[in-house]
């Protein structure tokens, strides 16, 4: 019997050919736990189905995608309507979906909503309980696997933004049995360490299964009692745990765990230039400002200086002083005037001027006028004022 030899492209197209010409497989319904759902940007559907030992690929297109009335969730008991075939590409088979019908949620799911509810009643997840990531961290602690994806991510990260910053690795399992245990005994260790400034606890996307070991609630409370701040980076973007919850800063992936670690030094070294340039012009600006201020109180302190003031008073007091010398010269010009109208009018009127025509006033004791002879009678000695003098006489008679 002859028996041809095939080419792989050959094989997976009869196998793809028996499949599609199968009734079974090209009508069935599948019921299982919905594992790894991802929903990619162009509307297409990627996820797993499973049970309890096996697992089966999915794809559901953008066309079926859009007649969904819920969103799939990983953990979801659900029912699908569709057809296997075989993906030439990779020779796989899988479950090309038509309908999805939600039958409830998976006892994974269950039991990490109920942890959840608990850790949550007890305030573990509030933001009062976060601790904030130092600013200038110089050395971090990272409990990963030592041989996967996320640490090379990690160390990668950090040596581009700051190659000054020094990374402490706690090889950790993070799947399977012991791993929780394992990852906190590497919260442990790096909380011990006096050096370290901050803790990532990461690792690489996954199902919900293959993340398990991040949802174990002694290592919730091994997060929460940490004397170290801890940012996790577990999963992909989509995917969260109950350390997410717990931490003091979730970051979507492992790489962006890092570069929430650890500041960029360029940006550092940028804000130290602006910081620098915005001093020096402050600065100016300060010493311009108050060099004005010194020009104007100088300026001014020249205006309303003491000396420039009594120098104006010295002014000022000899205007006064000529002022009042003018006024002091009229008044007593003015008085002489007015004294020798008074002299010319006394010396119209003064009796003396009589003995100049040759007559004479006669004089008591006292010097009292003597005008009648009556008075005389009485006197023994009376005075007689001539024009030249005065001459004292004694009457012996009077007639």
């Amino acid at each position: 019997m002859y028996i041809k030899t095939l080419t792989v492209s050959d094989l997976n197209n009869y196998i793809k050919k028996s499949m599609d010409n199968d009734f079974i497989l090209n009508n069935t319904y599948i019921k299982g736990e919905i594992s790894n759902f991802k929903l990619h940007t162009s509307g297409h559907a990627y996820f797993s189905i499973k049970d309890d030992t096996s697992k089966l690929s999915c794809v559901m297109f953008r066309t079926y995608t859009s007649k969904l009335k819920f969103l799939p969730q990983d953990g979801m008991k659900v029912v699908i309507k569709g057809k296997i075939s075989v993906y030439l590409k990779d020779g796989t088979y899988q479950l090309y979906c038509e309908e999805i019908k939600s039958e409830g949620l998976g006892e994974l799911y269950l039991a990490f909503q109920k942890l959840k509810e608990k850790l949550e009643a007890e305030g573990l997840f509030e933001a009062k309980h976060k601790k904030a990531l130092p600013k200038y961290p110089r050395k971090i602690g990272v409990v990963t696997s030592p041989t996967g994806a996320a640490i090379r991510d990690i160390i990668n990260v950090i040596k581009r933004r700051n190659n000054n910053v020094d990374v402490l690795i706690y090889p950790a399992l993070v799947q399977g049995i012991n791993a929780s245990e394992n990852i906190i005994k590497g919260i442990e260790v790096l909380n011990a360490n006096k050096d370290i400034d901050v803790i990532i606890l990461a690792r690489g996307g996954g199902s919900m299964e293959e993340l398990w070991s991040f949802n174990d609630e002694k290592l919730a409370y091994a997060i929460y009692n940490s004397k170290k701040p801890i940012i996790t980076g577990v999963g992909h973007e989509i995917d969260f745990t109950i350390v997410d919850f717990v931490g003091d800063l979730r970051a979507p992936t492992p790489s962006a765990a890092a570069e929430l670690a650890v500041p960029s030094l360029d940006d550092l070294r940028d804000t130290v230039m602006n910081n620098k340039i915005f001093i020096i012009a402050s600065s100016n600006s300060f010493l311009i400002e108050r060099f004005n201020q010194v020009k104007f109180l100088k300026r001014t302190l020249e205006l309303k200086s003491p000396e420039n003031y009594i120098i104006n008073q010295y002014n000022h007091i000899g205007n006064l002083k000529d002022i009042l010398d003018n006024k002091i010269c009229n008044k007593v010009s003015v008085e002489k005037d007015k004294l020798s109208k008074y002299v010319a009018l006394l010396n119209a009127h003064n009796p003396l001027n009589i003995l100049n025509k040759g007559y004479s006033i006669i004089t008591d004791k006292k010097d009292k006028v003597i005008s009648s002879v009556e008075v005389i009678k009485h006197q023994n000695l009376v005075n007689i004022h001539l024009k030249d003098g005065v001459v004292s006489m004694s009457l012996t008679e009077v007639n």
